[in-house]
């Protein structure tokens, strides 16, 4: 096994036509989009360019000089040429001195790494042009040892596949845990009802009673009269002390704030909403006065959750807690939900906005264009859901609670191999590159 001090420009040789927009337009050729970092080679029809490009040809390796480092790296093997702009450069190479897949190895190694930053001066700033990346010196063996360490990489690396290929089914499967729990939890399957608690009809009850109260004082307007529920509406049978309610029946849709202007609140942009299942949001401190109108407002214990698309549809949704002075607002692609009282709890209003079948009816509802569509309210306030007795409700929660956090331990885990895979890779690179007289 003998290892050589090689410059990059012994083995590979520039493909350095450029093409003018012009004729690159007239030419009528695919164009590269990308290289992921997997190394596929992503291709689109001809767009319109204004800027200058470069061939690629059948067998050459393409390399993207911004995020060569991350894998970014392939040999095109397509039977017509296409065209990509200049920030790829694309290769020959000497099949007597280089193996190509155990060179692309080597160019996500920390080995390559080193050469560039002991040998460019800066490192890479923004991306590897070939005028700095053929003249590199690296330490190259033989042929044959090439191919070893190259068929030794890629054992490793299938394993390795295999496993995050597991891992990926196992994130699949925590999904519909997660969507099963939450389901569970909305149809009164989750835990066994209990005779004593006072039925969900007294709470319906105590809320007409709060909403005529706060129509008297002027603090809501009086809703119009929505349909009764009809046979047809009722998606399934509910447990014993359950009664169907329509969703405005039991929350304030977007209630306002009163609060003074000089008070330090809550401002959250969409992007402090966390999506997924989990229940996080951040906030930015502002004055009430320069974000009290043209937003939505909200208060403690209010659920939050995105009407717009993808948002929505990605479950970013939270009970807001812990808000700075205990109110504040937001961006205006979100709705509220404010329960009467809590006597409908935030914690199960939030695992029915994250429920499956929450978010495939507010897709059904969608309005707007392409890109821009938003979920009805007016219709979701139409939206028929079971309201459980109070007590059950804090048993619920308490299950979900626990199972959930069940989810997110065995998530940590999944997450846990991923890392150990990703190190075990590092590892073997560093190993593999390292040099062997």
């Amino acid at each position: 096994m003998v290892w050589n001090r090689v410059t990059i420009s012994s083995f590979l040789k520039e493909r350095s036509d450029r093409i003018k927009p012009d004729q690159a337009n007239e030419l009528g050729l695919q164009r590269l989009e990308k290289i992921d970092f997997s190394g596929k080679i992503h291709l689109n029809d001809n767009k319109p360019t204004r800027t200058g490009m470069i061939f690629v040809k059948k067998g050459d390796l393409v390399i993207s000089g911004i995020n060569v480092e991350k894998g970014a790296v392939a040999v095109y093997m397509g039977d017509e040429d296409v065209l990509a702009t200049i920030h790829y450069s694309s290769y020959n190479f000497d099949k007597k001195k280089i193996d190509v897949e155990y060179f692309k190895w080597f160019l996500k190694s920390e080995a390559f790494r080193a050469a560039i930053n002991s040998q460019i001066k800066g490192g890479i700033k923004t991306e590897l042009k070939p005028k700095k990346f053929l003249p590199l010196k690296i330490d190259l063996p033989d042929l044959d040892t090439q191919i070893e360490i190259r068929n030794k990489l890629n054992a490793v690396n299938n394993e390795i596949n295999e496993t995050i290929n597991i891992q990926y089914e196992n994130d699949k499967l925590l999904i519909k845990l997660r969507q099963a729990i939450l389901s569970e939890a909305i149809r009164g399957k989750l835990i066994p009802q209990d005779n004593n608690d006072e039925p969900a009809s007294v709470l319906i009850e105590k809320i007409k009673a709060e909403k005529e109260k706060l129509i008297k004082e002027k603090k809501i307007k009086k809703d119009k009269l929505l349909p009764k529920i009809k046979e047809d509406e009722v998606p399934y049978k509910l447990p014993n002390g359950w009664v169907w309610v329509r969703l405005n029946d039991i929350v304030k849709f977007n209630p306002r704030n009163k609060v003074d202007d000089e008070s330090n609140v809550s401002f959250i942009p969409m992007r402090l909403i966390k999506c997924g299942y989990n229940n996080q949001h951040s906030f930015e401190i502002n004055k009430w006065k320069n974000i009290k109108k043209g937003f939505t407002h909200f208060k403690e214990r209010d659920v939050a959750f995105a009407k717009i698309t993808p948002c929505f549809e990605n479950r970013k949704s939270t009970i807001l807690t812990d808000l700075e002075g205990g109110c504040g607002a937001g961006t205006t692609e979100i709705i509220i939900l404010r329960p009467f009282n809590e006597l409908f709890l935030p914690e199960l209003i939030l695992y029915l906005v994250k429920s499956e079948e929450f978010i495939q009816f507010g897709l059904s509802t969608y309005t707007g264009t392409a890109g821009q569509q938003r979920v009805n309210i007016n219709k979701l306030k139409k939206l028929v859901v079971g309201l459980p007795p109070l007590n059950e409700q804090k048993r619920i929660v308490d299950k979900v609670d626990k199972l959930m956090n069940l989810c997110d331990q065995l998530e940590n885990k999944v997450k846990g191999n991923q890392n150990i895979s990703e190190a075990l890779m590092a590892t073997v690179l560093r190993e593999a590159f390292k040099i062997k007289n």
